[in-house]
């Protein structure tokens, strides 16, 4: 298991982390509207996922603003994914008031199944640590970040870098 910080503390990350060069983990999560989605309804496509606490913090929400002017530079070329374990409600609420419009938010709260197959559920806290999964067209991973302060930012330009590679 992984060590990150949250405020300087150190949590635990569940599950196994993933690594560039892994096969991509099926996952099921929640939409805006309680609907499955499944990693592999994006079968075929590049995918970014966009992985964060709560949608309700100021770094959280200059994650999901900044993927979101990304998603709309990139088109239909990448499925840009937000995911984290706050209510689909809290989701639909954010994107809905903030204009968040080319991001496919996803909440994990039910089943913990993405936190745990990729590695960035925070088991003292049941919230998803911070950071950033790109898979390619085959489903294999080619990049991954774990933000190893919560409290920070991913590393926008190198995610961006590898998604300009990939398209």
């Amino acid at each position: 298991m992984k060590t990150v910080t949250f405020g300087g503390n150190p949590v635990t990350l569940a599950g196994e982390q993933v690594k560039a060069g892994d096969n991509a983990l099926e996952f099921t999560a929640l939409d805006n509207s309680l609907k499955p989605v499944k990693m592999s309804d994006f079968k075929g496509k590049v995918k970014l996922i966009s992985v964060f606490p709560s949608i309700d913090t100021s770094v959280c929400s200059v994650q999901n603003h900044k993927f979101n002017k990304t998603a709309s530079e990139f088109g239909d070329k990448v499925a840009f994914l937000a995911i984290s374990n706050d209510l689909p409600f809290a989701l639909k609420r954010f994107c809905g008031a903030e204009g968040i419009t080319n991001l496919i938010t996803l909440s994990d709260h039910r089943d913990l199944e993405f936190g745990t197959n990729y590695g960035f559920l925070i088991k003292e806290l049941r919230l998803l640590a911070r950071g950033v999964v790109i898979i390619d067209k085959d489903d294999i991973i080619k990049y991954v970040e774990y933000v190893p302060e919560i409290a920070q930012e991913p590393n926008y330009d190198a995610a961006i870098k590898v998604l300009k590679e990939l398209v």
